[in-house]
């Protein structure tokens, strides 16, 4: 039994790891994240952007990247958890 366990699963799981960690990595991807953040500054600078506009695009991309940050603390310390 082991060794089915070893030969049919263990690539199956170690598949679905790796693909987990490839679709959290694209949807929460700091350096977009972080793109985003100075094009929206410098829209504002360049005057194409209100000042309301530019503060609540900010506060929003700001969110994102605190919620980034914390996805991948969890992901490189192993402790995600999946919820239905």
């Amino acid at each position: 039994m082991f060794i089915l366990d070893d030969l049919l699963i263990r690539p199956f799981v170690g598949i679905v790891d790796t693909l987990h960690t490839m679709a959290i990595n694209e949807m929460y991807d700091l350096e977009a994240l972080e793109e985003d953040l100075k094009e929206n500054q410098l829209l504002y600078e360049l005057g194409e952007r209100s000042e309301a506009e530019y503060r609540e695009r900010k506060a929003e991309i700001e969110a994102e990247i605190e919620i980034a940050r914390d996805v991948h603390e969890r992901l490189a310390s192993g402790r995600v958890e999946v919820k239905s």
